[in-house]
């Protein structure tokens, strides 16, 4: 049996709306087939009040085992490194999760905002958030960079805005059933099995992506929605197109494209206070380039795969 605590930080609960739609495993699998006993989730639970923080200080005193110590949404420090912004049981949420963090297994961050701060963390930052061990792309964090819990690991960050939930039942499952150790993380502490390739691995629009032919519209069946409509997905890591949300679709594969959500850059990509968003591409060439290129390479990759383009590949770019 492994206890699961859950908290919420500065957050808007899509994480946790996300987490409930789990397919493989579902929630309820957790709790039936793998062995997960939540002692108290926000939306789950029925305790509250003084019920709940007598059970997290349990934890703290080591009364109750800690293995798994779950949070989303960003550490607020507000105002002045008080935290107070963020009040949970009686103190701010930021000193619960230190004491959490202390006494806890595993500490798994779910979403960008427990990641590395996510949107409320975007300059100005006026509630001062931070992920558990990143501020953007910045180590460091609430925990601070040499944090580890109690089984050695840093926070696992599961990022997303949502994360996909059967990234995060199975990760969980992966703790719950002694298999931590399989575990391996990328620099930014994302688990490898789910951000190592490219969200563009697996698009039904990859044949489009080679031959240069884009869509010129949100929701088009055909072309590639990265030059026009400036589709993050060969410049992001998730699995999206290879675990699809809800067994169903993804983002691109319904016409729209990638936001980059599981990068610490999202939403804003190198744009500092007060810049002026730019058109995706300047002269007809992108801004951005997929990871690996330089510019003159891709020109002359774009040109001859322009030239080379079959007549199908323009066809029937219609929107849905």
């Amino acid at each position: 049996m492994a206890n699961l605590l859950w908290l919420q930080g500065g957050a808007c609960s899509g994480n946790t709306m996300s987490f409930l739609n789990a397919e493989e495993p579902s929630v309820c699998d957790l709790v039936t087939d793998f062995g997960i006993n939540i002692l108290w989730h926000p939306s789950l639970s029925e305790e509250i009040g003084s019920a709940v923080t007598d059970k997290i200080k349990a934890c703290i005193n080591g009364e109750i085992k800690l293995d798994i110590f779950v949070f989303e949404g960003t550490v607020i420090n507000g105002p002045d490194g008080s935290g107070e912004w963020n009040r949970f049981g009686g103190r701010p949420m930021k000193d619960w999760v230190n004491d959490l963090a202390d006494v806890a297994s595993y500490v798994v961050a779910v979403g960008d905002c427990a990641s590395w701060g996510g949107i409320p963390a975007t300059a100005p930052n006026p509630t001062d958030s931070e992920g558990l061990q990143f501020l953007k792309k910045r180590p460091g964090g609430a925990l601070g960079t040499d944090y580890r819990s109690k089984a050695g690991l840093p926070v696992i960050n599961i990022p997303g805005c949502p994360a996909h939930p059967d990234w995060i039942s199975q990760i969980l499952v992966a703790i719950a059933t002694g298999r931590a150790s399989e575990i391996t993380l990328d620099d930014l502490q994302r688990p490898k099995t789910f951000f190592t390739s490219f969200t563009q691995t697996g698009c039904t629009r990859n044949m489009h992506f080679s031959y240069k032919v884009a869509a010129t519209e949100f929701g088009q069946r055909k072309g590639c929605l990265f030059y026009d409509l400036g589709c993050r997905g060969p410049m992001t890591r998730s699995s999206c197109n290879r675990i699809l949300w809800n067994r169903q679709a993804s983002k691109t594969r319904v016409g729209m494209p990638c936001l980059g959500c599981t990068e610490p850059e999202f939403p804003f990509f190198d744009l500092a206070p007060g810049t002026v968003f730019k058109s995706q591409t300047v002269m007809g060439f992108p801004k951005d380039l997929p990871t690996g290129l330089d510019k003159v390479g891709y020109m002359k990759l774009t040109a001859a795969a322009k030239q080379a383009a079959p007549q199908w590949a323009e066809d029937d770019i219609f929107t849905v």
